[in-house]
């Protein structure tokens, strides 16, 4: 593939987080409904704000803007692994040449983080390649829940007791 038929660098959402984030879940990269609208989560089929519904009763019908905030006043922060990469569609086996965020910088500026949470398989294995410091942070629990993209075919009842973890953190 030459040059010009290489996909576009795609470069991620900034992150969501504040001084009261106590739990980070980092994402692997934001799918093209997630770039097209300018949020996390934002393809209608993504279980995350389902979870999010069933765990903290955030509407996930609710406009973006106040779900964010809900989640923030809850404790909990958004980010992804991957700063930027290549990739057509929105499937991460498509990613490549990803470059990782400087998740050890944001957890130093966000010293109340105690808890990551990788939202699937391709976070949790791309962190430890690209980020492996992260894993060995003195006080800080990292954890691999399944993933809420609608590719990981898991009943949503599986997926929300495994999320069950994120409540029992944002309320200790």
């Amino acid at each position: 593939m030459s040059a010009a038929e290489a996909p576009a660098l795609l470069t991620c959402l900034p992150p969501i987080v504040d001084e009261r984030t106590r739990v980070l879940v980092l994402g692997s990269f934001p799918g093209e409904q997630s770039l097209i609208r300018q949020q996390y989560y934002g393809h209608p089929q993504n279980a995350f704000w389902r979870l999010v519904d069933a765990l903290f009763g955030v509407p996930a019908s609710a406009p973006n803007p106040e779900r964010t905030a809900a989640l923030l006043a809850h404790g909990i922060g958004l980010w992804d692994v991957i700063a930027a990469c290549h990739r057509e569609g929105s499937a991460d086996t498509a990613i490549a040449n990803e470059a990782a965020n400087d998740v050890p910088r944001l957890l130093d500026q966000h010293p109340g983080i105690r808890h990551v949470v990788f939202n699937g398989g391709k976070s949790w294995h791309t962190a430890q390649r690209l980020i492996p410091q992260l894993f060995r942070r003195a006080g800080l629990t990292a954890e691999r829940f399944p993933s809420t993209s609608p590719a990981h075919a898991v009943p949503f009842a599986r997926k929300l007791e495994a999320w069950w973890l994120l409540k029992v953190w944002t309320e200790a």
